[in-house]
């Protein structure tokens, strides 16, 4: 399973880098293994001018969980660190998205074409009320695609065909610019 982690507001005097390799270890304590984490990136807030940039990571997370199970527990880890849904795309102390289980799609392929191929504007406005995997939007973000370059690169979106490398590869240049690799311990 692929996880992506983003912080972009402070929570009781620690930073996004720490808030996330805090909500890492979260997970890990909870059962399930972390095989890999991407460097951390610096990003520009989505949509931009939302607010302050952006932390963002990726995971790579071993479980026999159900994708309902991981996105239950990525919710108990966002409210853990004060994470409150109010605005969607608003500031946050911590999104964990589940951005992708193997070759998995749910709920089903009818929702996730609705899904992936909404107009921004609407975007902005809707959300789905169940969970869609893989992520609708991964093959349009590069703060999601880049760090995951770090730990799938051979992964295949599959519904579109195509690897984490050539979907970043489709992306304006000008989108990419603006992930910058932080220098973080891990």
């Amino acid at each position: 399973m692929i996880i992506a982690l983003g912080s972009n507001q402070q929570a009781a005097e620690a930073s996004p880098q720490l808030i996330i390799e805090q909500a890492i270890d979260a997970l890990r304590g909870r059962g399930p293994v972390i095989r890999e984490i991407s460097r951390f990136y610096q990003t520009s807030c989505f949509p931009f001018g939302a607010g302050p940039d952006y932390v963002n990571a990726a995971c790579l997370l071993e479980t026999t969980w159900s994708p309902s199970e991981v996105i239950e527990t990525l919710h108990a880890v966002e409210q853990e660190f004060g994470r409150k849904r109010i605005q969607r795309w608003g500031q946050r102390t911590l999104d964990l998205d589940l951005i992708a289980v193997e070759d998995v799609v749910c709920p089903s392929l009818k929702t996730h074409d609705k899904w992936r191929n909404l107009d921004l504007s609407t975007q902005k406005s809707e959300a789905p009320t169940e969970l869609i995997v893989p992520h609708p939007r991964v093959q349009d973000r590069a703060f999601v695609l880049i760090p995951m370059m770090d730990i799938a690169p051979d992964w295949v979106h599959p519904i579109l065909g195509l690897s984490v490398s050539e979907m970043l590869d489709a992306l304006p240049s000008s989108e990419k610019v603006d992930v910058i690799p932080l220098n973080v311990q891990q």
